[in-house]
């Protein structure tokens, strides 16, 4: 890692700090046998006051550079755990998100995905509060993901994004495990067999 990691922890009890810390750095380590051209990570833990009756009290943001221009970026909220998870689980399925994305970004920097070959679709409902939102297929399924999957900033996705995913069966129906932006919100999505779909009729009213 060419900048040593970043961490930052505001309001974790003194008797867990130095467990987690060490957690991050051990965790942090890792992610180089996946990628040895890590340029920096920032790693962040806090506890929202809003969130001290509901949910897991902690919030936790990863943020991994990596050359040329990539960051990134994964994000677990209060609301993603139930009160009694334990921090340090927090911060392994925080890191094992990052792993998932950071082999997904080794691979198509070696080629080792055809991007080509991966299915297009659109943004039509984002709920970015909640942090999933659903896509729209060419041949007009809707498909779930959550903002984990993102392989790019999750903050870039907005309604009629032209977006590359990889699909799986969930508990709950199809679901996108790896989106990622190819073309700038508004644009037509068009198959190789010549169909296009544009946004549906209303979607500006479907944001939150």
């Amino acid at each position: 890692m060419d900048v040593p990691i970043q961490i930052t922890v505001h309001d974790v009890p003194d008797a867990r700090l130095a467990q987690v810390e060490e957690k991050i750095r051990r965790r942090a380590e890792k992610l180089e046998r996946f990628c040895d051209h890590i340029v920096s990570c920032r790693v962040a833990i806090d506890r929202p006051h809003r969130f001290e009756t509901s949910g897991n009290p902690y919030r936790m943001r990863i943020e991994v550079s990596v050359p040329p221009g990539h960051d990134i970026v994964v994000r677990k909220e209060p609301g993603d755990f139930d009160l009694h998870t334990d921090i340090l689980t927090i911060v392994n399925a925080a890191f094992e998100a990052a792993e998932r994305q950071l082999k997904e970004l080794v691979a198509r920097q070696r080629g080792e995905v055809k991007t080509h070959d991966e299915p297009l679709a659109l943004v039509t409902r984002l709920f970015r509060d909640e942090g999933y939102g659903f896509l729209k297929t060419v041949d007009g399924r809707d498909i779930y993901f959550h903002h984990n999957a993102v392989v790019n900033d999750w903050d870039r996705l907005e309604l009629g994004t032209q977006v590359r995913f990889e699909e799986s069966m969930g508990d709950m129906g199809p679901q996108a495990t790896t989106v990622q932006v190819v073309d700038k919100p508004g644009a037509a999505l068009e198959h190789v067999d010549g169909k296009t779909i544009d946004e549906p009729l209303g979607w500006e009213g479907q944001a939150r």
